[in-house]
């Protein structure tokens, strides 16, 4: 196949652009496009509804209303064919539009990203299956930036690590093999992690398929005589499993922040009006946005965060304790600018100041928007319960004695804090210290209990199920690194945190040189792994206390794969692994250590080009609240009078 032009973003969003409109192009006249709410957002990245409406497309409506009317004979369902409530849904609201409508429709379903048997089954009990046109929309990676590609699967950590259904690893397989087929298969496979290990597996099982198929003349021509690429030096497979703890702690960069106050989806964050004002865009403009948009009203606006935002670029990635200040001399530039036309003394002066202005006023209304954001993250910051939270985080991941901070894990259960925020502090102790003592779990279960209701009971055997929340295995586990469990069935942070360097005293949080200036002191676990394939020399020279800059260290060509820190990634759990493919389709597995527990999300780093542009692939963006949303029970149990 021959290279896009353009980035494997640009590639992805074209392509699902197109085949999206190639659809709604066969189904001839006007039409109703029926979408679910967790495909809404991902489908409006890369079409917009003015784009749907050149294709017929009249209304749109969200699945979970199901408030879809007659008012055109063709109507278009986009769904998610593995999300059997969703298909059980659409046969519904079929089924109701056939026996109650005063027209004949035409019906069409439109399988994200595959037809399953499973979908098919329910539309055949359903009885409708010979009523509808069904097609697949072929929609994996979802473009958030240049660099990093998303399957949006909101669902994958529980359905991976709490219903152990493994059907997220297999459509990141799908994805990574159509990058393979487009620039060629990853000449290396390094990974860490159980998951990660079936990853790889199912990357060579596929791979292996495509030769088969190649051989008998089955494989699309495009595909055939697929090399080594060219451009992808290796890819990088890291389970969330492997680095429970980071995902736990709370994040300290704007971005971050902003998604542990208000939650950020699909590069979007609804804020209230109360805080950002009323969307000052203008109404011609509005029919080009996303389709949810035209479709959610309330007091809340959408902010769009990405990198089409530049001084949200500038700030994104910053730790918030600076961001006031970046935010100060941007407003110093601008009024800079805007006296700029006083000194205008020529016509062409005038002219070129008139023709700024529009870009002035996009940059002052972005500054206004992210000004208001950060004196309410500010507001919640300075408050005594989010300084106690970040304290008790900051001694855990110091790996100080956890008893100590139990006392203010108490005060904040009895202060009703949100749930979320106790089952956090309470696994990110498990998980950086080994389990809890049984005494201390029993004590803490029972507050939990008794202050947040009983079906809570059920949360509590959803978190130790999915190894959040545990009790130890014994005292030594959290005071000998070597002590405790098997290498590899437990990822040993008290081990590690001394070997890689995860606490970094000194570190600058306005001109960073370590990523542990995103955690104000801690480095993430799953990125110092990365850092141990890519940069060598740097996490050497840090172990051993030198002065090395991660941003100006070269990676080391000479030693690929795990190299160098075989017997420290052991203290790492699940299986370890680099794979060399070879044009002969033999696999050589150079290292490989099996454990034997489960992960959850699973991320993706491969590297493109000669300068080691690093590409993140991921299942889904996650944090703490997510991570505590996939367990915490919904229910409420209570016996309720009549």
């Amino acid at each position: 196949m021959a290279p896009y032009p353009g980035s494997d973003a640009d590639y992805i969003k074209d392509k699902a652009r197109r085949d999206l409109l190639t659809l709604l192009e066969g189904v001839r006249g006007k039409k109703n496009l029926v979408i679910s709410q967790n495909l809404a957002g991902p489908v409006g990245i890369f079409v917009k509804f003015s784009q749907l409406q050149e294709y017929g497309v009249d209304r749109v409506f969200l699945l979970e209303n199901a408030n879809v009317d007659s008012s055109q004979r063709n109507v278009v369902f986009l769904i998610h064919a593995e999300k059997i409530r969703q298909v059980q849904t659409a046969a519904e609201q079929i089924k109701r539009l056939q026996q109650n409508g005063n027209v004949e429709h035409e019906f069409s379903i439109f399988w994200v990203p595959r037809r399953t048997f499973v979908s098919n089954k329910v539309l055949e009990d359903a009885g409708i299956i010979g009523d509808v046109n069904i097609a697949e929309l072929p929609l994996y990676f979802v473009p958030l930036e240049q660099d990093v590609l998303s399957l949006e699967l909101d669902d994958s950590f529980g359905d991976l690590y709490l219903h152990k259904d493994p059907g997220c690893i297999f459509l990141a397989a799908k994805a990574l093999m159509d990058i393979q087929q487009r620039q060629g298969y990853f000449p290396r496979i390094i990974g860490k992690g159980d998951h990660a290990r079936r990853l790889a597996d199912l990357l060579l099982r596929m791979r292996k398929e495509l030769d088969a198929e190649e051989s008998s003349g089955l494989a699309d021509p495009s595909s055939r005589g697929l090399l080594p690429s060219a451009s992808t030096e290796s890819l990088i497979i890291i389970d969330r499993e492997v680095d429970f703890g980071t995902p736990l702690l709370t994040q300290l960069t704007y971005e971050g922040l902003i998604d542990e106050f208000v939650g950020i989806k699909n590069n979007q964050a609804d804020v209230d009006t109360a805080i950002v004002g009323a969307n000052s865009v203008p109404q011609a403009q509005e029919s080009s946005k996303a389709p949810q948009q035209t479709l959610k009203q309330g007091q809340k606006r959408k902010i769009q965060l990405d990198s089409s935002d530049q001084l949200f670029s500038q700030v994104r990635d910053a730790n918030f304790a600076i961001v006031g200040d970046i935010l100060n001399k941007v407003a110093r530039r601008l009024e800079s600018e805007y006296e700029t036309r006083h000194a205008a003394k020529t016509a062409s002066e005038l002219r070129e100041f008139v023709n700024k202005l529009p870009t002035y006023q996009l940059e002052h209304q972005s500054l206004r928007v992210h000004t208001n954001l950060a004196q309410e993250i500010m507001r919640n910051t300075r408050s005594d319960i989010f300084r106690k939270v970040l304290e008790v985080q900051q001694n855990n991941a110091a790996g100080t004695d956890p008893t100590y901070q139990h006392d203010a894990i108490e005060e904040l259960i009895a202060r009703d804090v949100p749930l979320k925020t106790v089952l956090r502090l309470l696994c990110l102790e498990s998980c950086m210290s080994g389990g809890l003592r049984s005494r201390d779990l029993e004590n803490f279960k029972k507050q939990i209990v008794h202050a947040y209701g009983h079906q809570h009971i059920l949360t509590f055997s959803a978190l130790e199920k999915m190894e959040l929340l545990q009790p130890r295995s014994s005292a030594a586990t959290m005071l000998i690194p070597t002590a405790g469990a098997q290498p590899g069935t437990k990822t040993n942070y008290n081990y590690l945190r001394k070997n890689l360097r995860l606490l970094v005293e000194e570190v600058s949080e306005k001109d960073p040189n370590d990523i542990a200036y995103v955690y104000s002191g801690f480095a993430p676990l799953s990125i110092r792994l990365v850092q141990c394939i890519l940069q060598k020399p740097y996490i050497f020279s840090l172990v051993k206390g030198g002065a090395a800059s991660a941003t100006s260290t070269p990676a080391s060509t000479a030693s690929p794969g795990w190299l160098g820190f075989e017997d420290v990634v052991k203290s790492a759990r699940g299986a370890t692994f680099s794979i060399v493919q070879k044009g002969d389709d033999k696999a050589v597995r150079a290292r490989q250590t099996l454990s034997g527990n489960n992960a959850t999300k699973t991320v993706y780093v491969f590297l493109l080009g000669p300068r080691r542009r690093i590409v993140i692939c991921t299942t889904s963006i996650i944090n703490g609240d997510r991570m505590m949303d996939a367990a915490i029970e919904k229910g409420n149990f209570a016996k309720t009078e009549g």
